[in-house]
């Protein structure tokens, strides 16, 4: 009796791991690096709203990704490098993707992925050259690069014409880490082509909210156009300054991190002209923004505020886990799975096919360009729209804008190349073209 008792407590035991293994199986756990504190909660929060709110609308619409609920997760990482590190050696085992969420970040996790083989996904910033996917197989940057935004940001307010900037002076009014300076080798090749001064000015952490040395030197200099790479206070920091000294907004151009609607309410009419280019568009009325805001926001299940529903960083933060859940339901049908790993998920953002029909048919019509990546392009250089403050919100001024490759794809190719180089052996997608 008592043998038989241990027998079935045992049969029991196993039953209900093999229960409890098979339940863990029908969930896809995406962890993302967040950071909801520090001096870049302002512009992070939104954005992390943003992609929570898109899982859980889609886990109580559909019951998750054919069938499999996400377990979406935050590592808080306050945007600070060492934590970001610390976060991301905790989940790595667990999430099926890495979302750094810092340029810093990334770069730190980056010599990581060939080893520990689980795909990173930084959209609309990063390194650069991590579009070559023949070298970074495992990283990936869609919709566009920050080299890609320079490009554009450039195209726009020369008005399509380079051989006008001749003999202007741009400033690069950036953050001072490894996000602020990425456009500058860009930015230097282009200054050198076509002959305008290029000055880049610093902005540190300690001197984001008191920006006076900066904007004194500005005002000193006199340049044609101020091109901005801020992010959390130092965009509101910058604004309140430009206004303050009187400097024409309509010559005051971000990059898409600098353009959050948080930042310009704070100036609210004076900020009118200030530009900012954009990968995405906020369309409140679209099908997916319509069952979040039924499913998720009115229905208590939210952390937005809900007057910023129609904000940019938060429509954004949309679209990002949008690129992730495509990614598994591409790996999903490739592979005949319903739970992928890693290693799946890495086909699956190699074969992202954001058309305009397909976009149309998730209902993100016009919240995003259409692009598509593949084994060699990690990024998909998607283009992006100008959008303009009107003193209450952003509105799209432009038609897509689209990088200029020639200019950029040499310097992609020698990144990459530098980089292999310096973090060999590095192993090279030789199969990929």
């Amino acid at each position: 009796m008592k043998r038989l008792i241990s027998t079935m407590l045992l049969a029991g035991s196993l039953s209900a791991g093999l229960a409890g293994q098979a339940l863990a199986e029908d969930v896809i756990n995406v962890t993302n690096l967040s950071y909801r504190t520090g001096p870049f909660a302002a512009t992070g929060t939104p954005v992390m709203n943003g992609q929570r709110d898109y899982m859980t609308m889609l886990n109580e619409r559909d019951g998750g990704l054919n069938g499999v609920k996400i377990k979406y997760d935050e590592c808080e990482t306050g945007y600070n490098t060492e934590k970001g590190a610390e976060c991301y050696e905790k989940t790595k085992s667990i999430s099926v993707v890495t979302q750094p969420w810092s340029t810093g970040i990334t770069l730190q996790v980056l010599p990581k992925s060939n080893v520990d083989k689980v795909p990173i996904l930084a959209p609309g910033y990063g390194f650069s050259p991590m579009t070559d996917g023949k070298v970074f197989q495992w990283a990936f940057n869609p919709p566009a690069t920050y080299w890609d935004g320079a490009s554009m940001i450039l195209k726009n307010i020369s008005e399509g014409n380079l051989e006008s900037l001749k003999g202007k002076k741009i400033v690069l009014l950036h953050l001072d880490a490894p996000y602020g300076k990425e456009p500058i080798p860009l930015l230097h090749a282009y200054a050198e082509k076509y002959g305008f001064t290029l000055l880049p000015i610093p902005v540190g952490l300690k001197e984001m909210q008191n920006q006076s040395a900066q904007w004194l030197q500005i005002r000193r200099e006199r340049p044609d156009f101020v091109l901005m790479w801020g992010w959390g206070a130092m965009n509101a920091g910058a604004l309140a300054e430009a206004a303050k000294t009187k400097f024409p907004m309509d010559k005051f151009v971000g990059i898409w991190w600098s353009g959050s609607d948080a930042d310009l309410k704070t100036i609210g009419e004076a900020g009118k002209g200030y530009r900012s280019l954009s990968w995405s568009f906020p369309v409140s009325d679209s099908k997916v923004m319509k069952d979040i805001k039924q499913l998720v926001v009115e229905a208590g299940k939210s952390m937005l505020p809900r007057e910023e529903f129609d904000y940019v960083f938060y429509q954004r933060g949309v679209v990002i886990s949008m690129f992730v859940t495509e990614g598994i339901k591409a790996a999903q049908k490739h592979f005949d799975t319903k739970v992928v790993t890693p290693e799946q998920l890495r086909w699956g953002f190699e074969n992202l096919k954001l058309d305009e029909a397909y976009l149309k048919e998730i209902g993100m019509e016009g919240m995003v360009p259409p692009f598509s990546t593949s084994c060699g392009n990690h990024a998909g250089h998607s283009g992006a729209w100008m959008l303009q403050w009107d003193g209450a919100k952003f509105v799209k001024v432009s038609d897509r804008l689209e990088a200029d490759q020639g200019m950029i794809e040499p310097l992609v190719l020698e990144g990459a190349k530098k980089y292999a180089e310096s973090n060999a052996p590095w192993p090279i997608n030789e199969a990929c073209k």
